[in-house]
């Protein structure tokens, strides 16, 4: 009996210091959802709410959901000409292929700094 109570000692700290932890840890980069773009039912000005995309990108989104029906899932997005994987993650908070588009504003994430090293001159 007395071994089990011992073990159960470092467990419960563990549980405790890594509560802690997590607390601390400060939150991601992504920005707070204020609201979600259906990608099959949006128009080109809904689309153009997302972070870095355009009307000319929105307008091929339309243009490809034309041609090939609905998204089954939002991963599909990056079968648009211009959306890889690094465009679908940065957006992705956003995007839903079930309900209303809710988005109402243009989202504006804030851009990296660029390196400070100097730029190799021609």
């Amino acid at each position: 009996m007395w071994k089990s109570r011992l073990l159960l000692i470092p467990v419960i700290l563990f549980l405790f210091t890594s509560a802690a932890f997590a607390a601390d840890v400060p939150a991601t980069d992504t920005p707070a959802v204020n609201g979600v773009v259906n990608i099959n039912t949006a128009d080109v000005t809904q689309l153009s709410y997302l972070p870095r995309v355009g009307e000319k990108v929105a307008q091929r989104i339309v243009d490809y959901r034309k041609e090939h029906g609905p998204f089954k899932k939002t991963s599909d997005l990056m079968q648009v000409k211009g959306f890889g994987e690094k465009s679908f993650e940065r957006i992705s908070p956003w995007l839903t292929v079930e309900g209303k588009t809710t988005l109402a504003s243009k989202v504006h994430l804030s851009r990296k700094p660029r390196s400070s090293r100097p730029q190799p001159t021609n």
